[in-house]
């Protein structure tokens, strides 16, 4: 029997903070209290005095495999992930291919079965001609279903209204939106690249997938949600005007429709483009000032209810070609944690509101089973960090497989010291303690 006890810590859990110890017993939580004997215990993590949170659930991840392994894998980011504080992923369908079907989909889980530090579940991907194959998913091992309402890679953009209706009406399961309207961005597109032709850059991002096309599609999806009560999660909202889509009158576990905010969305604005140019290139577009704040307030008062990171990692080499060509996404995955703790750190928001938003939500919006608090009999996926200890980013302690990150230079003011996944120590002062797979999330549907 494999035993780990985590001994006086500053538990972060359902809204309060204890000082505590706690006992893990073959992978799950056995006890909570203080005092805890050491007797028959394997290992010992003394925390003194460290915050212990749930491990984050980050539920929007590009890791590119299959398909796309120069840019990364699932084994690289979920490394990076594990090193974030980042225990449990669940990955997006835009791989090559696509993963419209069946087959396809259990391929990728068989890929993070064997590789990846984390636990994982994949998204479906819709399309306008897979509505058969999206209907045999299992609502018990897969998130969600993944719409594209706006540009996105391959035969994933679903603008077939009638598929669309289809797909909100006979969804049994979740379904996440990425929208922003085609219409309106390949307009902008034209109007722009007949003013400035090879000469834009990447401030014009946000002029074009404006805040119209997100608002309009976003609209049509809830609409659409509505009219057949479908359960909706919009992902990466990045405007201030679509706040007014959103309810925070009930309790998230009777919301039919729930929104998520990405880090990059709370921390950049499109002053960063003078300095950060492609490499903040994102979808949907990280836009003005006022959007960012108005996000925070929308976060705090349960408008938003999830923070993630759309974690989408791109070479180097593409992200310096010329802003028409340069591919958008950013890496994130290994620092969302951190992010918020600054925000933490400088009083934007509280720990109690971190673990929410980062592991209890995202739990309860997918019905995440047994994961995503610290309870006796769920699953031991737990976080310490060290609120005393900064940590800068450097190329030298980046770990994603594109070797780069936004934050390069930026000193966070707190450290992610020790993490566990299921039960198992993986991660522990900068070094990985074990190369033992993640489990897969299972869901209560």
């Amino acid at each position: 029997m494999s035993k780990l006890l985590i001994r006086n810590a500053r538990l972060v859990n359902e809204g309060q903070i204890i000082e505590t110890d706690v006992l893990i017993e073959n992978g799950f939580i056995s006890q909570i209290k203080s005092g805890l004997s050491d007797a028959d215990v394997n290992q010992i993590i003394e925390a003194n005095g460290q915050y212990l949170l749930p491990g984050v659930i980050d539920d929007q991840v590009h890791f590119r495999e299959p398909g796309l392994t120069h840019k990364a894998t699932i084994k690289s980011e979920a490394r990076a992930a594990v090193a974030g504080g980042v225990t449990s992923f669940m990955e997006m369908p835009n791989t090559v291919p696509n993963a419209l079907t069946q087959a396809l989909l259990a391929d990728k889980y068989a890929i993070a079965a064997q590789t990846s530090l984390a636990n994982y579940s994949f998204f479906m991907g819709a399309s306008n001609d897979n509505l058969d194959e999206v209907l045999r998913t299992d609502p018990n091992t897969v998130c969600g279903i993944k719409v594209f309402m706006g540009s996105s890679t391959g035969n994933m953009l679903v603008d077939n209204e009638q598929v669309l209706d289809s797909l909100f009406r006979q969804s049994p399961m979740l379904i996440a939106t990425h929208c922003e309207d085609e219409a309106t961005i390949r307009a902008n597109t034209e109007r722009y690249k007949a003013e400035y032709g090879d000469h834009a850059t990447a401030d014009l991002h946000p002029l074009i997938r404006n805040e119209e096309a997100c608002l309009k599609s976003s609209s049509m999806a809830v609409e659409l949600a509505r009219r057949h009560n479908a359960r909706l999660h919009i992902l990466h909202i990045s405007t201030a005007d679509e706040l007014v889509l959103f309810d925070n009158t009930i309790p998230l576990t009777e919301k039919r429709i729930t929104a998520e905010v990405c880090v990059h969305h709370l921390w950049f604005d499109s002053r960063d483009y003078a300095t950060l140019g492609n490499l903040i290139k994102c979808n949907p577009a990280i836009k003005a000032p006022h959007h960012k704040e108005a996000l925070l307030a929308a976060l705090i008062d349960d408008r938003l209810d999830i923070i993630a990171t759309d974690h989408a990692p791109h070479t180097w080499t593409e992200k310096q070609q010329p802003y028409w060509q340069a591919p958008s996404g950013l890496p994130l995955v290994q620092h969302p944690l951190l992010l918020m703790l600054d925000f933490v750190n400088q009083g934007k928001l509280s720990l109690e509101t971190v673990v929410r938003k980062m592991s209890h939500a995202p739990a309860d919006c997918f019905q995440i089973d047994r994961r995503g608090y610290v309870r006796e009999g769920y699953w031991a996926d737990l976080v310490l960090v060290d609120m005393n200890q900064p940590a800068t980013v450097t190329k030298q302690n980046v770990l994603y497989q594109c070797g780069w990150s936004p934050l390069e230079g930026h000193m966070f003011g707190a450290s992610v010291t020790h993490t566990i996944v299921s039960g198992e120590l993986v991660y522990q002062n900068g070094e990985f303690l074990t190369e033992q797979p993640g489990k897969l999330l299972l869901f209560n549907r």
